[in-house]
């Protein structure tokens, strides 16, 4: 199976529509238009080795907030301050993904409080020693845990290259003493609100950082430093998935098994999309 992170395809694709003008409108068709492109190149370049294209959303109520309010809340605040009308942008996109999911022929899924690492991560450990040959389409570093199961690789669909490891559990520990800045979760040395209030993170020199690497965690860790390590582990670790919503991946997984591909014509009519239409066969 092809499994595609679907917003970072939308926002690549919205990036590129918009260039240096983030201050122009959205237009909805023309974004359209260069999603579902980018999703026919992606099926045609790897279905032949991985089949089925499944297709992984964001949704709310992110389970990790809950757990860390901090999560991601620096990207809120800067889509406050940028130029670019974000929930024009996300009624677009949303709406484009709920096409997807009504007229294509691909399994959408999305289950309530997951993220789309949470779809992803539970289809890799459900299927990813089995005969099931698994490409993760996402230049997500959060992924390349997931090449601990042998049938799982990682493509890159921004940078275009392949993401690889060759040890998983060193690059596992290394992304939880670091932690993820992207996602607002700082180094396990930091606090909570290191990113929120504009702190600077503890610093962790390469000969501590290499020490630690080679040692389990509560033999370096102090009270304070295992709460920061635990804290990482459970939101950056996809072993950590609650339990009822692996569950509902696996659910929506096998409810949208075969769905047909009769609605297609008749969307690219009504949304204009001549020229995907002469391609319909590559969806």
């Amino acid at each position: 199976m092809i499994i595609m992170d679907l917003s970072q395809v939308m926002i690549s694709n919205l990036m590129t529509q918009l260039g240096n003008h983030t201050n122009a409108d959205i237009e909805e068709d023309l974004l359209r238009h260069m999603v579902l492109n980018s999703v026919r190149a992606y099926n045609v370049k790897f279905k032949n080795e991985f089949g089925e294209m499944i297709i992984a959303c964001d949704a709310g109520n992110n389970w990790r907030r809950q757990v860390f309010p901090y999560y991601k809340a620096n990207r809120r605040k800067n889509r406050e301050k940028s130029e670019i009308n974000w929930n024009s942008v996300f009624e677009t996109l949303n709406k484009v993904r709920d096409e997807l999911k009504d007229y294509f022929p691909y399994r959408v899924l999305r289950v309530d409080g997951a993220e789309a690492d949470d779809i992803i991560g539970t289809l890799a450990q459900t299927y990813g020693n089995t005969n099931e040959k698994i490409l993760i389409l996402s230049g997500d570093k959060d992924f390349v845990q997931l090449q601990a199961y042998m049938n799982v690789q990682q493509f890159d669909p921004v940078q275009k290259k392949w993401r690889k490891t060759n040890d998983v559990d060193k690059f596992m520990k290394e992304h939880i003493i670091r932690g993820d800045t992207g996602d607002g979760v700082p180094n396990f040395l930091s606090a909570d609100d290191t990113f929120v209030v504009g702190a600077r993170q503890k610093p962790i020199s390469q000969k501590k950082l290499d020490q630690w690497l080679d040692a389990d965690p509560k033999e370096f860790c102090d009270e304070n430093m295992l709460r920061g390590y635990l804290r990482n582990q459970q939101l950056v670790d996809l072993n950590f998935i609650p339990p009822d919503i692996k569950k509902e991946v696996l659910v929506q997984y096998e409810q949208q098994a075969g769905k047909g591909r009769d609605k297609l014509f008749n969307y690219f009519i009504e949304r204009r999309l001549k020229l995907l239409l002469e391609s319909i066969n590559e969806f």
